[in-house]
C-alpha cells in the first residue's frame, strides 16, 4: 500500500473542453488545480498515463441508463496496467443544441457520443422520428464540430457548458430518457493503491481456465460465503475466441480488509488469473457521510476494546 497521495501535476481527460468528463473532473479540487490535458479518445487518455506523460487519467466508466463504457473497461482489462484511484459520480443533463437561428423543425441530423445518443431514444422517437444519428468522439466534440462548421440542419447532444463554449443555442433541455441519469467516472494512475477510508470499492477481473458449467457460480460463491456485497458484474469477451469471457466485478470493501484479501486469495488460487484494477474510495452523494459514520464506528469500537483490555487481570 502506498503512503499519502501527492498532488498530480498533469491530468489527462476525455476532451475537448466542455465534456461531462471535464465537468466531473472540476469537482475534484486537487485535480482541477493541475495542468489539464484534453485528449481525443479514452484510449489516448489511458496511453498518456501509461507512458508517463500524465499523472492521472480521468475517464467515464459507467452510466445509469446505458451501462458500462466499454472502451474504458476493455482498455483497463486488456491494454494498460493502471490502478483506479477514486470514482466520481455526476448527475448528467443532456441538451439539444444547434447554430443560432436554427429551430427544432430544421434538424435532420444529430451528432453526439454514442452513449449519449442511446440515452435520448425516447426524445428522438417523439420529437424527431426521422432524424439521422451520427457518432462523435465525445459530446463536447460534437458541439465543437458544429460550432466550427455551423449547419442549421444539424444539432448536437451535449452539456450546457459546451453550448456556451462553442456559440450554440439550446433547442431543448434535459432530453435524456430518464431523470435519474448519472455517470460514474474513474481516475487512474500507476501510483499504487489508495489507503482504505471505511467506505471503499474494489474492482477486479476474473479469467476462467475453461468454460464449464458452474464457473460463474463458483466465483460468486466466494463472495457470498463471506457476505461481500457485489455492486457490479459484467461479462466481457476475452478477444481470444467466441464463447470465451471474463468477468469484471466491483465489490464493497478494500484489499486491506482481511475478508476481501481472503476472498481475492482464493479466487487467484482457483482461476487462471485475477486482474486487480484497484481499491479506492467509493463515490456518490452519500459517500462522505458513510465514511464519517465508519470512522465514528471504528473509534467507538476501539474505545470499547480498550476498556475491555484495561480489565484484564495480570497473571
Amino acid at each position: 500500500m502506498t503512503g499519502p497521495a501527492t498532488l498530480p501535476s498533469t491530468v489527462a481527460f476525455l476532451g475537448p473542453l466542455g465534456t461531462f468528463t471535464e465537468e466531473a473532473l472540476l469537482t475534484q479540487e486537487d485535480y482541477a488545480s493541475a495542468a489539464l490535458e484534453p485528449m481525443g479518445t479514452i484510449g489516448d487518455v489511458l496511453e498518456a498515463v501509461g507512458s508517463g506523460r500524465a499523472d492521472i487519467g480521468f475517464v467515464p466508466i459507467e452510466n445509469a441508463i446505458d451501462g458500462v463504457v466499454r472502451d474504458t473497461l476493455d482498455a483497463l482489462i486488456f491494454d494498460v496496467d493502471l490502478f483506479i484511484q477514486r470514482e466520481v459520480v455526476l448527475d448528467v443533463r443532456l441538451h439539444l443544441m444547434a447554430p443560432r437561428g436554427a429551430s427544432l423543425r430544421d434538424v435532420r441530423r444529430i451528432v453526439s457520443y454514442p452513449v449519449a445518443l442511446a440515452q435520448c431514444r425516447r426524445f428522438f422517437a417523439e420529437q424527431l422520428p426521422a432524424v439521422e444519428a451520427l457518432a462523435a468522439n465525445s459530446t463536447a466534440d460534437a458541439a465543437r464540430q458544429l460550432g466550427e462548421h455551423p449547419d442549421r440542419h444539424t444539432a448536437a447532444i451535449a452539456p450546457r457548458l459546451a453550448a456556451d463554449l462553442y456559440g450554440l443555442q439550446i433547442l431543448a433541455e434535459d432530453v435524456e430518457d430518464f431523470g435519474g441519469n448519472q455517470t460514474r467516472f474513474v481516475a487512474v494512475s500507476s501510483a499504487g493503491i489508495p489507503s482504505p477510508t471505511g467506505h471503499d470499492r474494489t474492482s477486479i477481473v476474473c479469467f476462467q481456465d475453461t468454460d464449464r458449467p458452474g464457473n460463474l457460480h463458483g466465483i460468486l460463491g466466494q463472495f457470498a460465503a463471506r457476505s461481500i456485497n457485489l455492486t457490479r458484474l459484467e461479462s466481457r469477451p476475452t478477444k481470444q475466441g467466441l464463447g470465451e469471457y471474463c468477468f469484471a466485478i466491483d465489490l464493497a470493501g478494500h484489499v486491506a480488509d482481511e475478508v476481501v484479501a481472503d476472498c481475492l486469495r482464493d479466487l487467484r488460487a482457483n482461476l487462471t488469473d485475477v486482474k486487480f484494477l484497484g481499491s479506492y474510495p467509493a463515490g456518490g452523494r452519500h459517500a462522505p457521510q458513510r465514511r464519517q459514520e465508519a470512522d465514528e464506528a471504528w473509534r467507538s469500537a476501539d474505545a470499547w476494546l480498550a476498556r475491555l483490555r484495561s480489565q484484564i487481570r495480570s497473571a
